[in-house]
């Protein structure tokens, strides 16, 4: 073997090959060629956005779509349970009774199913629930169709109050399925308040829509339908069902945690906002003759929430306190839109101000989760729905007494009010308030 210049030859006793080396000006060409596409493909194949990696786990889509089945009809029943008993009883004052009496039976019973759940587990507790929630609707609608006396309908309703919380089991399994990932946890529970919105923003348009074009009872039996249904979907995905440990009978009840006391204080004050708003809302547009605008103008505040969530689920957690400071700030603006009698300059205000929603309520959730006890988290969660609901009731009848007594544009004052009230709050709950 011999080497001259830069030709190698390798000399055989009959044969001689002569090769010619690669050099970089030959190689370039071929190198930029084929660095060329990857580069392309490199810069085209952008990495999944926070919601695709979240949907990428193994069942989660499937017991999505069950728990928004299920959860859309927590925004039909109350609407077509007015409407049908209003029509076909024609009292108003019948049909506010027996819906408030399935609220308060709610408040009562919603902690023990719960914790039932979290003791024994999502399935075979949820579906018998459920059941007996779908029983209490169909003899609703049986009553009133059949002209039987008033309090067949009180108890009717009060049996609904069986129904599972969907929201709050479908935020323990993102928690079980997400444990340690404080980042795409955040994403999820921004995800369930944006599907809460839009829960509560299309089943009273739906309940509406049914109740006048099909039949009285068409929103009632349709919501029962999607109940039942969605809820057999959610719970026939049992990978995803968070485990049963023995934690969750050994821990005391959420309402002896300290940090949950505090924030079930916040809850109830978020509600009385709720509330205070939505009825203030009504009062102000039929006192205009706008009455039929109500559904759209508050579904603009509930579209603005939504909106909120899903974006607040891309972008880095805020603390409570700076939550509840835009909450408080933004609720002001419907009482000024109010105050000028412009009705595109109120829905704005409504959009404007719901967008603080979400992030409040993720923010505030995730601090339930926090500081509930280990195998507890079902009874936490519907606690602070419950904390909502009462506020609810007291919120609007706060509301409904002032416009009364001082008109519709006042009445913004409660919701105004009650956002200051849960900054002051959140100001003094200290460590609690801790996102990290």
């Amino acid at each position: 073997m011999t080497v001259t210049g830069t030709t190698l030859v390798h000399t055989a006793p009959t044969t001689t090959l002569t090769a010619t080396p690669v050099t970089a000006r030959t190689a370039a060409p071929a190198t930029a060629r084929t660095a060329a596409p990857t580069r392309a493909a490199a810069a085209t194949r952008r990495p999944p956005g926070p919601y695709r990696r979240l949907f990428a786990l193994p069942g989660t889509r499937r017991f999505t779509a069950g728990n928004l089945i299920a959860r859309l009809p927590m925004g039909m029943f109350s609407v077509s349970a007015i409407m049908m008993i209003a029509g076909q009883r024609g009292s108003y004052a019948l049909a506010a009774g027996v819906t408030a009496t399935g609220l308060a039976a709610t408040a009562l019973v919603a902690p023990w199913t719960a914790r039932l759940v979290d003791r024994h587990g999502q399935a075979r507790i949820a579906v018998p629930a459920t059941a007996v929630a779908v029983l209490g609707s169909l003899a609703l609608v049986v009553c009133v169709h059949t002209g039987a006396p008033a309090w067949t309908l009180f108890a009717s309703y009060a049996a609904t109050a069986t129904t599972p919380n969907t929201g709050g089991m479908s935020r323990a399994r993102w928690t079980h399925l997400l444990r340690g990932r404080p980042a795409a946890h955040h994403t999820a529970m921004s995800f369930e308040q944006a599907a809460d919105e839009a829960c509560f923003m299309l089943g009273p348009v739906l309940a509406a829509a049914l109740c006048t074009t099909v039949a009285p009872e068409a929103g009632t039996l349709t919501a029962a339908g999607l109940l039942l249904t969605g809820m057999l979907l959610f719970t026939s995905q049992r990978s995803t069902e968070p485990p049963l440990t023995p934690a969750s009978i050994r821990q005391p009840s959420p309402l002896r945690s300290p940090g949950i006391r505090p924030l079930l204080v916040l809850f109830l004050l978020l509600g009385t906002l709720f509330g205070a708003m939505e009825v203030a809302s009504i009062a102000y547009l039929d006192s205009r003759g706008l009455g039929a605008t109500a559904g759209p103008v508050l579904a603009l505040q509930a579209l603005g929430s939504c909106a909120a969530g899903l974006l607040y689920g891309t972008r880095r957690p805020r603390t409570l306190l700076t939550c509840v400071a835009a909450l408080a700030a933004l609720m002001a603006l419907p009482w000024a839109a109010a105050a000028t009698g412009s009705l595109p300059l109120l829905a704005l205000a409504l959009l404007v101000a719901g967008m603080a929603t979400a992030p409040t309520m993720v923010t505030a959730m995730s601090l339930v989760h926090r500081h509930t006890p280990e195998g507890r988290l079902n009874e936490g969660m519907t606690l602070a729905v419950t904390a909502i609901l009462a506020g609810i009731a007291a919120g609007s009848a706060a509301s409904g007494a002032i416009t009364d007594h001082l008109g519709p544009v006042t009445a913004y004052a409660v919701p105004t009010a009650a956002a200051t009230l849960a900054l002051v709050r959140t100001g003094t709950m200290g460590r609690i308030t801790r996102t990290t």
